[in-house]
């Protein structure tokens, strides 16, 4: 929670505790420092150090692939880098017949083979010290009411203050039936001077109106302060980044505007298929699963102006503006494209279409790729087009965005010398080999006045001499600690429905159907015949 943002409340005053500590020790941080943090700041900062207070985390769905690979060994890791209490514990709860000891054996074995950090004994004893497991389905009365005696007692046992965090790594359908199990347990009411914290993972709703419903069950239990609406893209460095990278420097922002820039391309391409995730992706597709969320907030980052501080309130505001500015074209059907993968080759072996995927009806018309051009109606961006993109099976693993600048308005060579000659570009790469490449002409070495594309290029992992820190360690700190900063909030969710919505109903009233592209190429072609409209070509994957 941003600490600027007042309240009354015991459990406003919480999430500051460490950081009062810290201010309190450093004479050289100020009250407004405090209030303001810098949300870039790393974790490791003398003056401001950020470490979870005593708290448990409950994680629902505790058996789920996302437990296994990312947040269990991003607990670990955040216990490794020092930034865990000693009597941080973990509560694990799910419908399996297991013991508290064969919990912590499945946590031993996600620690070991995905964590980021190295296996050190003594952090993994510590940390085991604190797993329990509670058995049950969530519509199960008595396993919450067994849930309930656990906490009472590791708060006895522990020290951990009646501070919980709830974390719904479920399918979307449970998070209801969770939320009237905590209302009814009266686990989500805090004891004077402690907190209770909820986290929705990803898809929030399913459209509009079932993003609105949702958000009145989970405000029926928690304060808006309290609940965290996780999108892990937005804890990635590189994310994080283009705020560094617009706001700490003078050489961006003078040409970040309509004047100089001719188009923005914000992609995430993927080079795998569906999965084991076919029952839930199957009726959502790439627009409700990638756009809505993952890209229209990477679109509000790069778009926005800039913010009066890097709090909460601050950064919700702008990106707030950005949503609400956002227009759709008037001919969506060109304006935007559907592809379905078939049958093809990835990385030198042969994999099935999507229809010939476990658990895809073979007449699915649910698209693998989706395309769309958006605009933004205001001074900044004005008559600037924003291309979305995102697909799986395509030709590469790759998340950026580019923002491509106009040609030079007159160029005093011949023809054959500028001929290969493309458009500057300032490229965000956010995943893998996180960086930015700055596109530019250049003279070619020779008595000939000849031009051509070259990149000045910046890597993390040779810029920095450690490894970044994974998106879920930073967000799990981020709700333990109770800052927001990095979390959409509902009014930014419901923006992204009303953008993702329409484009939903067109693509439903009009019959279109998904065209077909073979795996491991770069999409349908009526994505490039979108762009080509426009006279412009995606970048290449």
């Amino acid at each position: 929670m941003n600490q600027s943002e007042p309240s009354a409340s015991p459990e406003a005053a919480a999430p500051g505790e460490p950081v009062a500590a810290a201010q309190a020790a450093a004479s050289t941080t100020t009250t407004l420092e405090v209030a303001e943090a810098n949300p870039l700041r790393d974790p490791r900062d003398k003056r401001l150090p950020r470490v979870a207070g005593p708290s448990v985390l409950v994680l629902f769905g505790v058996t789920g692939d996302l437990s296994r690979r990312k947040l269990l060994p991003a607990i670990y890791d955040l216990g490794n880098r020092g930034l865990l209490p000693p009597g941080f514990s973990l509560v694990g709860f799910a419908r399996r017949d297991w013991a508290s000891q064969d919990f912590a054996k499945i946590t031993h074995d996600a620690v070991k083979e995905h964590a980021r950090t190295p296996f050190r004994e003594e952090v993994w004893k510590q940390i085991c010290e604190g797993l329990h497991f509670v058995p049950g389905s969530f519509d199960d009365d008595g396993a919450f009411d067994a849930l309930a005696m656990v906490l009472k007692e590791i708060d006895e046992t522990r020290g951990t203050g009646g501070n919980y965090a709830f974390y719904t790594s479920t399918p979307p359908k449970f998070f209801p039936v969770i939320i009237e199990q905590l209302k009814r347990t009266g686990l989500h009411k805090p004891p004077p001077g402690a907190w209770r914290r909820v986290v929705i993972e990803k898809p929030f709703g399913h459209d509009l109106e079932s993003a609105k419903e949702l958000n009145r069950i989970v405000d029926s239990a928690f304060r808006p302060d309290s609940v965290f609406r996780i999108d892990h893209y937005l804890g990635k460095e590189t994310v994080q980044n283009i705020l560094a990278l617009r706001f700490a420097n003078t050489l961006w922002e003078p040409i970040w505007n309509r004047g100089y820039v001719d188009h923005v391309q914000i992609t995430m391409a993927e080079d795998i298929g569906v999965g084991t995730r076919a029952g839930y992706y199957d009726g959502i597709g790439a627009a409700r699963d990638v756009i809505q969320n993952h890209l229209l907030q990477l679109m509000a980052l790069v778009a926005m102006e800039d913010p009066t501080a890097f709090g909460a309130s601050a950064l919700r505001r702008e990106k707030e503006k950005v949503l609400e500015a956002i227009k759709l074209p008037a001919d969506l059907e060109t304006s935007t494209a559907i592809g379905q993968y078939t049958e093809g080759w990835q990385g030198g072996v042969p994999v099935p279409g999507f229809l010939e995927e476990e658990g895809i009806p073979p007449d699915s018309r649910t698209e693998t790729y989706a395309a769309v051009k958006l605009e933004i109606a205001n001074r900044r961006w004005a008559g600037v087009p924003f291309y979305l993109r995102t697909g799986k099976r395509l030709g590469r693993r790759m998340t950026e965005v580019a923002v491509v600048f106009q040609r030079a308005p007159h160029l005093p060579f011949s023809k054959t010398d500028t001929e290969i000659l493309g458009q500057n570009a300032l490229v965000i790469r956010v995943q893998p080999d996180e960086g930015i490449t700055v596109r530019f002409g250049s003279k070619v070495p020779g008595t000939a006045m000849e031009v051509r594309d070259v990149n000045m290029d910046f890597a993390y992992g040779e810029a920095f001499l450690e490894s970044s820190p994974e998106a879920y360690e930073r967000l799990l700190l981020d709700v333990l600690i109770g800052d927001p900063p990095l979390f959409p909030h509902q009014r930014e969710v419901e923006l992204q429905w009303s953008i993702i919505d329409p484009i939903e109903k067109l693509w439903a009233e009009s019959g279109r159907r998904p065209e077909g592209y073979a795996a491991g190429t770069g999409g349908p072609a009526s994505a490039d015949a979108m762009m080509a409209r426009d006279g412009r070509a995606w970048r290449r994957l």
